[in-house]
């Protein structure tokens, strides 16, 4: 059998691909054990510097597996497969290296949410996206969480309330992805962004990205005090010296 995750890397940049294209991708218990798997791994992975997230076949992710959750036989099973997702979730947000969803078709319920969670997202331009279990009387409340930190608060609410689809512009507008191509580039065009971050030191990427989702969740006081300590420490390291030393110069740096 195929495996649910398929992994490629290639000089300095991990393609993760959800491998399940008959069910749209849909996030099987055995799929996120995969994904927790992979993320570790590349949590301790120095050689990879920029992961991108993507499905194959048409779809992005349409979300759980509803044939394997409606079967589970108890609530604690439901709370474990939920909390199995949160957790994978949360590991994409602590991953040292940027992480780009490659949003290849479709992508509904935590499949939107798994765009959302990335720190970027490339589009097909002919991506969609909902949060529509509501129609289904299952009210996408673990997507809520993610969604409604990266669109407007009354955008993110009538996603979630309607269930209705939105179109990879209107996503870009309403800032749930960065970048809209059409559909034979979209893999193109995430390596090209892929190619613009390792172009960074990757010890002041995962400084930043770390102080990034730190400082967002903070009030304004303890947001700077951190991003004052942050910056004093990066300012203090090699890479930040040789950078300004470079910068002086007027030679491209030596990282």
């Amino acid at each position: 059998m195929e495996p649910v995750l398929l992994r490629e890397t290639r000089e300095g940049v991990a393609t993760l691909a959800l491998n399940r294209p008959r069910q749209y991708n849909a996030l099987s218990s055995a799929l996120l054990a995969a994904l927790h798997a992979e993320l570790d791994a590349l949590a301790a992975d120095e050689s990879v510097r920029v992961v991108l997230l993507t499905g194959s076949g048409n779809a992005f992710c349409s979300g759980h597996d509803l044939k394997e959750m409606r079967a589970l036989p108890s609530r604690a099973e439901i709370e474990a497969l939920f909390g199995s997702c949160s957790a994978m979730m949360q590991k994409l947000v602590a991953l040292p290296q940027p992480v780009v969803a490659v949003v290849n078709g479709l992508a509904t319920a935590a499949g939107c949410q798994l765009v959302a969670q990335c720190d970027l997202a490339v589009a097909s331009a002919d991506a969609r996206f909902a949060v529509s279990g509501v129609n289904l009387g299952l009210f996408c409340s673990t997507p809520a969480v993610s969604l409604s930190r990266n669109v407007g608060r009354k955008r993110a609410a009538e996603m979630l309330f309607t269930g209705d689809f939105i179109d990879a512009a209107t996503a870009q507008d309403w800032g749930l992805v960065n970048r809209v191509v059409p559909a034979d580039q979209v893999m193109e065009a995430a390596l090209s962004l892929a190619e613009h971050l390792k172009a960074k030191p990757r010890e002041a990427l995962a400084l930043g990205k770390a102080l990034f989702y730190r400082q967002i969740e903070a009030g304004l006081a303890a947001a700077y005090a951190d991003a004052s300590r942050t910056i004093a420490c990066n300012m203090d390291s090699d890479v930040a010296r040789e950078g300004v030393d470079a910068f002086f110069a007027k030679r491209p740096p030596r990282w």
